[in-house]
Order: structure tokens, then C-alpha cells, then sequence
């Protein structure tokens, strides 16, 4: 029986080339975009798998209220690990992290800047690191142990064992290798390449003993028996049990939910990627339906061509029952060839995508997940988009069909397949509405004033000495003739993590709990950036005169009230006082969609981290490059060379939302073509059908202008009645979608128009091919056989 439904499937198939051609493309086309867009999914869904015990993994996170607002942050104080694990039954280890900047390692000539972390030895039992070399128990049994991956090992030393050799951390201090773990991967929460003991960094400020200030991150493994609810009922005022009058509120997030669930709003979880992971498993699924409706509309549509046969085989004594059958037999036939070519496209497309996702997804045919997906996305297709016609075909009365009869179903089918035409031209207008919004949105803020010129921007850790001897090398860099300005900032401009709330002014409200931003930078800081002083002056470059004055921006001054102004005293902690000698206009960091936050500048150079440069303008890249690089290896020998462009680490802030309309894009033209094929296949069924019309037409003296007319206008009419319903779907979809962001952009009306026009165009395009090829044809031979 299969070897009979193959044979007529295969036969079918080279019988009507074009929609065999039709038919397979759409699936193939549909199959393999489902397909690449699952294998994101799954990657995104199996983030952290490789971590064993992660069911009972968590973090420490902590919810703090400012101004009646909650923030949720995921530093916790340095004694919290140690605590929770004597304090807390049900916690079975806890461990800490800190990241490390600026560290560079380095064996004899050869310096690397790879990224690490200091952690506890307890976070080896917690993660469950793949070692090659070492043992988890002892790794760190000296304070200047590390540990590294293989990538890393191999970078330093080839093929030769590393165990028992040192690296120097910052041309100062050697550690030892004690253990090398195998790479993690890349949808792995963790991306460090080191680690070190913790004790390296933990003595060196008294603060970091401090219960009310945060700066690690904590891990806890918990027993697989132990109560979360309960545990966080523990946790919730646990740091106020310890510091009196902190209203900190803690408590335990799932590493199941770190990548996918991570965004916190008003202190509850509020979605994250996960939000975006459904909508492209939906966007699969509707392509898949797409190319599924292009099957049903196109084998409907040549029901009459085979509807003599099905009378035929009836009168011959076959059952309704055998001709379903046959009917999906060769609808999954045809599903399977088209998976197999399906398979092919995915192949050639993955590099591509894997570009565009920053992703290293593979298709593997000997996996048993991807065979069975792919086996099983080939029948329920075949099924679901085989299931309508042969139930349609296989109700034919043999009797009119073999008389000519009209088929009183004909009508039906046609309704159904217009109604299929209107839904598929439907999602890929709202497709495309989608994709001009994200857009827009994301010009929208990219254009935004920042309160600074992120252009000819470089910045540069600042390893070893280079901050001690600052004033030379400054000098230096403005005498090459490439660099305007330069400066010294604790954090990169566009991110600056340091904030408290232990601050306080003359009338302020005691009641009012407001978090200040605060960054240390070197007198140049304002004018390296381009910002605006509004009122008052810039820094002096004698930092030890200006060493308790500060300098506030617009936001902190009006949350000042009164006393917001150029000579006003804020009170830092207990008994400090600091004079505001300045106040800029404000700029944005961190979160680009909201208006700017209150930040103080320090003048203090000597607790910074970064070199940012800003080049003339017109001068050659390349050459500015050369020469800062010269400079800064003279001044710094034995530390790389390593850069980052400002507006580069500028447009990595919008990579969710740029990667989400480039892949609505993609997807959108995607729909456009499956359903651009089906309407071709359609339109010629059409014009076929209508054929002796045309030739009578054209003989009693239509146009070639009045057919095409004739023949495109049923189609033009559905995808008319298509941006009716995609329209108010498209709105509410974008709209909310725009709800997530303080600075957004209006729904304008004409991206409607656009996106309806380019839909009805696209079908005109389509349609017109056909229906000029029909009435171009001659009408001797369409009435010959009249």
C-alpha cells in the first residue's frame, strides 16, 4: 500500500511540476524556518543544563525600597554566605562571587585579558565543575591558587601540562595552576575563564566585612528536601536581624529562571527572555501553519483536476476510508520530501543565523531529539495539511463527477481557501507592522539626546600603573595630534553601577529614601565627554583642593529641592561633608529608556578603573589607534592593548530589541514568500479554470488591461479584508509591547498604510503574472475543443 501511494505521489508530482514545485518550496520553506527558530528555543530553554544541581541552585537576590519604589539588585554583603549556612537549616553550601576587573595574566612575554571571577571554594561542590586536572576538594588550598579553562590553558601553555605552573596576575603577584575544568558553554550563565580564592581581595577594604553594604554575589545549593517557601520566609528580613535598621528584603532565585525569567519589576518577577523565547515559538508555529494552509489551498484547488479519478476508483469499488488513506499518504509522502530538502536549507542557512544570534547552534540528524522532531514535524504536517483535501476528495459523488456535474461542494472549498489566503496575508502584515515598530523604537532612543557625544570614543582598562602616572600620559596623548581629551572614570560611561542612599542635605525629608548614583573620575571627566555644565565649574585639575567638592547633575539637583544649587552642602554618611561646585546636564547610563537618574561626580582619580579617550574629529582611526596603542604600551609595559568603543557598547544595549526586529524582518518576508507561492499557485489554478472565459473575452474584444483586471481582483479583494483584521490585531500587539518602555515612540497610522500598501502590492506583483500570462494567451487554443 505505501508502495502504491509513493508511486502515484512521485507520478502526481512529475505530472504537475509547477505545483509539486509550489507545494514542496512552502513546506521546505516553512519546515526549515520552524526549525532554525526551535533550535534558538531549545538553546534558550536549556540554558544552565550543564549544571547538575541546578533544580537546587539559587541566588541571594534583595529587594530595597527608594521613594516607594521597590529595586531589585543581586550584590549581597560579603558575610552572607558563611551566615546562611550556619543560620539557615535546608541550606546545604553557600559560596561567593566577585567580578574582577582589569586582571591580567600573564607567563613571560605573553599577556592575556580574560574574563574571571574571585569566588569561595565552596562554589566547585555548588557548580560541579568538569574538571580535567585537579580535584574540586583542594583546588584552592592555597590563597594563591588559580584555576582556568582549557581554552585558557591552551592559550598559555599549548600542549604541555599547566599543573604546578605560575601565571602573573598583573605583573605583581604569581599564582599557581591547581585545576583546569573544560570550557562552559555558551548558554551558560557563567563565562569566567579563572578563578581564584576569594581571601585575595575580601581583607583589603573593611567595608567588605559590612552587612549593609553589598558587593557579592551568593550561591546557595540547597538540600534536595528543603522548603524554598520556607527558606525565603527566613531570608526575608535576615540582613535586618543582623544590621539594625536595614529593611532589606532577601530572597532565593532559581538558576532555572536566571536567563529566562530574570527582569524584576516593583521587586516580583516580571518576565525577561522568556517573554521572547514565546513569541518566536509562536512566530514557528504560525509559519509552519502558514506553509500547511499554502498545502491545503493549493491541493483543493486541483481537486477538480483529480476529482474524474476519485470517481473512477469509487465506481470501482474503492472506499472512502482507502482514498483518505491515500490522500495523506501522499500528503506525508510529499511532507517528508519536503523535511529532507527542509534539512538542506537549514544547513546552508544556520552560519547565518548563528551570526545574527551570536549562537552556536548545530543540527544534528544522529540526535534522537532533532531525528524525532524532525520525523515528527514531517507527519503531523503531512497530516494536518493533507487531512482537508482527501476528506474533501474523497466525499466526491462518483456519479456527478463523472457527468460533469458541478461539485455542490465547490463552493465550500473555495470559501475555505479564501478564508485560508486572508489568514496567511493576515499574520505576515501584522508581521510586518511589527518588525517598521521595533524599529522605530529603537531609532527612537538611538537618536535620543544622551547628554554627552559617544562618537571618536574609546575607553581602556586601566591596568598596573597606568592611573598613578596619569598627568604624563595625558599629556602624551594630546601631543600625538590624534586625541582631544582624556579622562579617568571608576565605571564606563554608559554603565555605572556604584550608588548608596547614605546621603543627605539641608531640609531634606528623613522619610525620603532616595538612591544617589556616584562615579570617581579625574578632573577631565566632563569635558572628555562632551557634557554640558549648567551651572557652577568643572573640576579643578589639583584634585586636593577639589577633593571634597563634587559635582551633581540636574536630577539630583531637583531632588534637592531648594538647596539644588551651585555652594550647597550634602552630608555624606555620618559626618562627611561634600560641596557642590557644579551641576551638569543630565546623561544616561544604564537604562536609555528612562529619564536621567540622580549621580554625583567625585574627584577622586585614584579610585578608577578606566582610560576613556576621545579622538579629534577627521582623524584616521587607524592612525589614532596606532598611536594611543604606542603610548600606552610605553607607559604600560607588559599589559595588551585592549579597546572599546563607546557607541559600539551603545548599540550591544539595544541587542535584544535589534535582534527581535531583524528576526520579525526575516520572518516576515519569509510569510510573505510561502504565502506568495500558494497565491501563485493559485492564481494559475484560476486562470487555468478560467481559461475558455478569457478566450471568449478576448474575442468578443476585452483588453489585456481589463483581464488582468478581472483575474487579480478576487485576489486584491482578500488581501483587502487581510488588513482589516491584521490591523487592529497589529496595534494592540505593538502597543503593548511598547508598554515596557518609559521613552517610546506613538503608533502612527501610516505604518499601517505602508505595511497594507507593500501587502496588496506584493499580491498584485504575484497575482499579475499569471493573470497577464492568461490573457496574453491565444483564444484559438483555449476554444479549440469547443
Amino acid at each position: 500500500m505505501i508502495r502504491n501511494y509513493f508511486k502515484t505521489t512521485v507520478r502526481g508530482l512529475m505530472k504537475n511540476r509547477t505545483y509539486s514545485f509550489l507545494n514542496i518550496a512552502g513546506l521546505a520553506i516553512g519546515v526549515a524556518c520552524a526549525s532554525i527558530i526551535f533550535l534558538w528555543v531549545q538553546d534558550e530553554l536549556a540554558f544552565n543544563h550543564n549544571f547538575a544541581k541546578r533544580n537546587n541552585l539559587y541566588t541571594v537576590f534583595e529587594n530595597q525600597t527608594y521613594e516607594g519604589k521597590v529595586s531589585t539588585f543581586r550584590a549581597t554583603p560579603g558575610p552572607m554566605a558563611k551566615a546562611l549556612k550556619t543560620d539557615i537549616p535546608g541550606i546545604k553550601n553557600a559560596a561567593r562571587t566577585a567580578g574582577a576587573d582589569n586582571i591580567v595574566f600573564s607567563l613571560g612575554d605573553k599577556a592575556i585579558n580574560e574574563d574571571g571571577s574571585y569566588a569561595d571554594a565552596e562554589i566547585f561542590s555548588i557548580l560541579k565543575l568538569p574538571f580535567v586536572k585537579g580535584d574540586e576538594t583542594n583546588v584552592f588550598h592555597d590563597i594563591h591558587s588559580v584555576v582556568i579553562s582549557t581554552t585558557m590553558a591552551k592559550k598559555f601553555f599549548g600542549d604541555a601540562d599547566p599543573m604546578g605552573k605560575t601565571l602573573k596576575m598583573n605583573n605583581e603577584q604569581d599564582f599557581t595552576v591547581t585545576g583546569v575544568f573544560t570550557d562552559l558553554p555558551k548558554n551558560s550563565t557563567f563565562v569566567f575563564q579563572w578563578l581564584v580564592p576569594l581571601q585575595n581581595i575580601e581583607h583589603l577594604k573593611p567595608w567588605m566585612q559590612d552587612w549593609g553594604a553589598n558587593w557579592a554575589r551568593t550561591y546557595v545549593e540547597l538540600e534536595p528536601s528543603a522548603d524554598v517557601n520556607a527558606i525565603n520566609k527566613k531570608l526575608a528580613n535576615y540582613i535586618g536581624t543582623k544590621k539594625s535598621g536595614n529593611t532589606t528584603f532577601s530572597f532565593l532565585f532559581n538558576m532555572n529562571d536566571w536567563n529566562l525569567r530574570d527582569k524584576f519589576t516593583d521587586g516580583k518577577m516580571d518576565g525577561g527572555r522568556i517573554e521572547y523565547v514565546r513569541l518566536f515559538a509562536a512566530i514557528a508555529f504560525i509559519i509552519l501553519i502558514i506553509a500547511c494552509i499554502n498545502f491545503m489551498n493549493l491541493s483543493t484547488a486541483r481537486s477538480e483536476k483529480r476529482a474524474k479519478e476519485v470517481g473512477v476508483r469509487k465506481v470501482m469499488g474503492a472506499g472512502k476510508g482507502k482514498l483518505i488513506a491515500q490522500f495523506i499518504g501522499e500528503a506525508v509522502i510529499m511532507a517528508f520530501i519536503a523535511v529532507v530538502v527542509a534539512v538542506g536549507m537549514i544547513y546552508i542557512a544556520l552560519p547565518w543565523f548563528n551570526n545574527l544570534v551570536q549562537k552556536e547552534l548545530t543540527i544534528d540528524l544522529l540526535q534522537p531529539l532533532h531525528l524525532i522532531y524532525l520525523l515528527s514535524i514531517g507527519l503531523v504536517t503531512g497530516l494536518l495539511a493533507g487531512s482537508y483535501p482527501a476528506f474533501y476528495l474523497s466525499s466526491f459523488n462518483p456519479v456527478s463527477v463523472l457527468k460533469n456535474i458541478k461539485l455542490p461542494s465547490a463552493a465550500g472549498a473555495g470559501f475555505i481557501r479564501q478564508s485560508l489566503v486572508v489568514i496567511q496575508f493576515s499574520v505576515s502584515i501584522v508581521l510586518i507592522i511589527g518588525t517598521v515598530i521595533i524599529y522605530q523604537q529603537i531609532q527612537h532612543v538611538k537618536n535620543r539626546d544622551l547628554g554627552y557625544n559617544k562618537n571618536n570614543l574609546i575607553y581602556i582598562d586601566t591596568k598596573g600603573k597606568l592611573s598613578d602616572h596619569f598627568a604624563a600620559v595625558n599629556n602624551e596623548l594630546k601631543q600625538s595630534g590624534v586625541v582631544a581629551d582624556a579622562s579617568l572614570s571608576e565605571y564606563p560611561v554608559l554603565q555605572i553601577w556604584s550608588n548608596s542612599d547614605n546621603y543627605s542635605w539641608e531640609g531634606k525629608d528623613a522619610a525620603k529614601n532616595l538612591l544617589i548614583t556616584f562615579e570617581n573620575v579625574s578632573p577631565q571627566f566632563v569635558s572628555t565627554m562632551n557634557m554640558k555644565l549648567i551651572a557652577g565649574r568643572d573640576f579643578y585639575s589639583n584634585t586636593t583642593i577639589d577633593s571634597n567638592n563634587v559635582i551633581i547633575n540636574e536630577a539630583f539637583a531637583k531632588q534637592m529641592g531648594k538647596e539644588g544649587h551651585v555652594g550647597a552642602t550634602i552630608r555624606e554618611g555620618g559626618a562627611k561633608m561634600l560641596r557642590v561646585t557644579g551641576i551638569i546636564k543630565d546623561f544616561l547610563y544604564n537604562d536609555m529608556y528612562i529619564k536621567g537618574a540622580p549621580l554625583l561626580l567625585y574627584n577622586h582619580p585614584q579610585g578608577t578603573n578606566f582610560l576613556t579617550i576621545r579622538f579629534k574629529q577627521g582623524v584616521s582611526l587607524q592612525d589614532a589607534l596606532a598611536k594611543t596603542e604606542k603610548i600606552y604600551k610605553r607607559n604600560n609595559p607588559g599589559y595588551p592593548f585592549e579597546y572599546k568603543f563607546v557607541d559600539t557598547d551603545f548599540d550591544q544595549l539595544f541587542k535584544t530589541e535589534t535582534l527581535t526586529g531583524k528576526l520579525a524582518g526575516v520572518f516576515a518576508s519569509l510569510a510573505i514568500v510561502i504565502s506568495c507561492l500558494g497565491l501563485f499557485g493559485l492564481a494559475a489554478y484560476t486562470a487555468e479554470r478560467r481559461i475558455k472565459e478569457i478566450g471568449i473575452r478576448k474575442v468578443l474584444g476585452a483588453s489585456v488591461a481589463g483581464l488582468t483586471s478581472l483575474l487579480s481582483r478576487d485576489f486584491l479583494k482578500l488581501v483587502g479584508i487581510s488588513c482589516l483584521i491584521a490591523f487592529p490585531v497589529a496595534w494592540y500587539a505593538t502597543n503593548n509591547w511598547l508598554q515596557n518602555y518609559q521613552y517610546r515612540i506613538n503608533v502612527q497610522w501610516w505604518v499601517f498604510a505602508i505595511a497594507g500598501g507593500m501587502a496588496i502590492l506584493i499580491a498584485l506583483t504575484t497575482v499579475s503574472f499569471q493573470a497577464v500570462k492568461a490573457a496574453l494567451s491565444n483564444p484559438v487554443k483555449s476554444l479549440r475543443s469547443e
